[in-house]
């Protein structure tokens, strides 16, 4: 979990890298992202959604609401810590080793046979997990896996018969101004409903990090407790997984945002069948289109998303899209920046076929592109993980070849913040594969070199002895 001096933290990471591309500009607006999270009794929860649009003023939530908060559960993350009996121990670090409540908050059953999905953040580092129903029967749970970026986590419980779950709805049929319900355990205030509308859909958050986000904005009140809980439609099918809320204070103050169902759904799936994340890749980079953008590009669209660069060999560039073509609907999704598109396609698998609507010179025309898998390497006792870099990256920094480094846990290569590795032991890297066969011809405690550019265009090369 994020954490900011402002005191707003933020509960999930966002969609990861699925376009295999980068942000290139800043939106107009910025919101500051506050988890639902209390890592002292509360937590926040996810939302559902799956039906029509409702008009009517007078709805009922009744039905909803009861079906809902019997599927909806409470989880609480206990973690084994060392408790000092007096001052001496405190200041020692010694003291007895015990069970400890380190947080709770929500997540909703989604199968009969006890699968639940809740929020990352909820059940990270957790020893052991409880889960109470609302009927107040309790279980232990085991964590089946999970995914930090989007911040989803399956966990199963074994009960001693059926127990009441929701069905995913479709996300993608959400429309704004729908009713919504946010069902949690707030503040441990167990079983609580709110209402509201949805506000927005495909809310990125923290536009300055490197995670894509494309968030359900909903006006339901949600707080810290609410993480993993459900957002459901005025049928009580799921639409989203409550997981975020902006506020000065730490509590509710109008928006709050929910990871698409359509998302969570893909991730579980995944998870149960792969015990991983399985992202397919366009393989397009670009920007957002706005009027500032537009004019200095010197085109008239003002909406969808600019391709910048294509990576090589990918769906994209196989299918025929160029650079300069600006993707206008996506599987008729209409795009009117990247967060729509990324939003959608983290909802895909590699090897699905999406149908790509592009303008090119003033006319549209549409080009089926096949997904491919998103592939990324651990480079082996490094701690750096690394992609292939999108063609707009070797371009900028004037390279031949590299791969990006998407990850450093590295502290004494991080401080050099490092962008795309070049070489290792003086052998020029291009891709991906290339670093695999050169790490398999090196034993584990050989010295090692590595040359990289760091974001500013900066050489550096480091050696390992």
């Amino acid at each position: 979990m994020k954490k900011f001096a402002s005191l707003l933290f933020v509960a999930i990471l966002g969609g990861g890298i699925t376009l295999g591309a980068y942000k290139l500009i800043d939106d107009d607006h910025n919101v500051d992202p506050n988890p639902i999270q209390n890592t002292e009794k509360n937590n926040f929860l996810p939302v559902s959604y799956n039906g029509p649009a409702v008009s009517s003023t007078n709805a009922d939530f009744t039905e909803a609401a009861d079906r809902t908060v019997h599927a909806v559960v409470h989880v609480k993350n206990v973690q084994l810590a060392r408790q000092p009996r007096n001052m001496r121990e405190y200041l020692q670090g010694g003291g007895e080793i015990r069970p400890s409540l380190r947080g709770t908050g929500s997540g909703v059953i989604i199968s009969p046979d006890g699968y639940i999905v809740t929020n990352n953040h909820v059940i990270e580092g957790a020893n052991e997990i409880e889960v109470s129903l609302n009927d107040n029967r309790t279980y232990s749970a085991e964590v089946i896996g999970s995914d930090p970026v989007a911040d989803i986590a399956l966990v199963k419980v074994d009960a001693d018969g059926d127990l009441p779950y929701l069905p995913f709805g479709d996300s993608d049929s959400v429309k704004i101004g729908e009713w919504a319900l946010a069902v949690g355990n707030p503040f441990n205030l167990t079983s609580t409903v709110t209402a509201g509308i949805i506000s927005a859909k495909a809310r990125d958050i923290n536009e300055f990090d490197t995670n894509p986000q494309s968030f359900i904005q909903t006006d339901a009140a949600i707080n810290p407790g609410n993480s993993g809980g459900a957002l459901v439609n005025i049928n009580g099918e799921l639409i989203g997984i409550n997981t975020a809320i902006t506020s000065q204070t730490g509590s509710y103050v109008g928006y709050s945002f929910a990871v698409p169902s359509n998302i969570a759904k893909k991730i579980v799936e995944d998870i149960m069948e792969y015990g991983n994340v399985q992202k397919g890749v366009l393989g397009v980079s670009g920007t957002s289109l706005n009027p500032s953008i537009a004019q200095k590009l010197e085109i008239d669209e003002v909406e969808g998303f600019y391709v910048g660069g294509l990576e090589a060999d990918s769906g994209a560039q196989k299918a025929g899209i160029k650079e300069g073509d600006i993707i206008k609907e996506i599987d008729g999704i209409h795009v009117r920046s990247y967060t729509d598109l990324s939003g959608y396609l983290n909802a895909k698998s590699p090897n699905d076929i999406v149908q790509v609507k592009i303008k090119r010179n003033g006319d549209e025309k549409e080009i089926p592109v096949k997904l491919l898998k998103l592939e990324t390497y651990d480079i082996p006792n490094l701690g750096m993980e690394i992609r292939n870099a999108p063609s707009t990256v070797l371009k900028d920094l004037d390279l031949k070849g590299g791969v990006v480094i998407s990850k450093v846990e590295n502290a004494a290569i991080a401080r050099y913040r490092p962008y795309v590795l070049t070489a290792i032991d003086d052998n020029d890297i291009k891709n991906i594969q290339d670093v695999e066969r050169i790490m398999k011809k090196k034993s584990e405690g050989d010295p090692i070199s590595i040359s990289f550019i760091n974001e500013k265009g900066e050489f550096n090369r480091l050696i390992r002895d």
